[in-house]
């Protein structure tokens, strides 16, 4: 199902991501999405913090896909780059994606009860110019007993996410409130990317 529908001369972005996830939202608003590679070192640096490491990954992956661009001798990409990238802190503590079932369980048992931020940096390339963006949201957990975090691992969803849970999936069970943007935790928030798009001069829905 799709929010929006693009004129088909302004339907292109490409997505400086492999995300299912960020491409399942602008498709939705009708985007057509075109990825371009754009692995880049994700170390934190020493003392850098949750929003400040989001904002640096996103810039970087979005560098990252130019050069790709231009490595392959293309002119200047006719549609916007987006990328961007999300994380999970927990009292200040970055939560990346964990690296083993244990590890998924500790994160998991980490944010039982307990409030914790998630960020979604965003970087737009279009014509020359960069635009950024950075959500930032709030989101509460049940209390999760041992049995629903080991049934939840067995799933395998939270072994490729930052905190070890989807919001979009069964992850979404565990959340007993959100202040923010459903789409910022998921990966992509539409309301900011569709503002950056519009001070680009992109098409953005709903479309005349």
């Amino acid at each position: 199902m799709r929010y929006g529908l693009v004129s088909d001369s302004h339907q292109l972005l490409y997505l400086a991501s492999a995300s299912p996830r960020r491409r399942e939202i602008l498709q939705n608003l009708g985007y057509r999405i075109e990825r371009i590679a754009a692995d880049i070192d994700e170390t934190p640096l020493p003392q850098e913090d949750a929003a400040e490491y989001e904002q640096r990954l996103a810039a970087e992956k979005n560098t990252a896909a130019l050069a790709v661009w231009q490595a392959a001798g293309k002119p200047e990409p006719a549609a916007p780059v987006i990328a961007a990238d999300t994380t999970v802190a927990l009292d200040g503590k970055i939560l990346g994606k964990p690296e083993s079932p244990e590890h998924a369980r500790e994160m998991l048992l980490a944010l039982s009860g307990r409030s914790h931020q998630v960020y979604t940096a965003v970087c737009l390339h279009y014509q020359g110019r960069i635009f950024h963006a950075l959500n930032t949201n709030h989101v509460t957990f049940k209390p999760l007993t041992e049995a629903e975090t080991a049934a939840y691992i067995r799933s395998r969803e939270p072994l490729d996410k930052a905190g070890a849970y989807g919001i979009q999936g069964l992850g979404g069970i565990f959340v007993r409130e959100l202040s923010g943007s459903f789409t910022g935790v998921m990966g992509l928030p539409a309301y900011e990317t569709c503002e950056l798009l519009r001070q680009a001069g992109y098409a953005v829905p709903p479309f005349a």
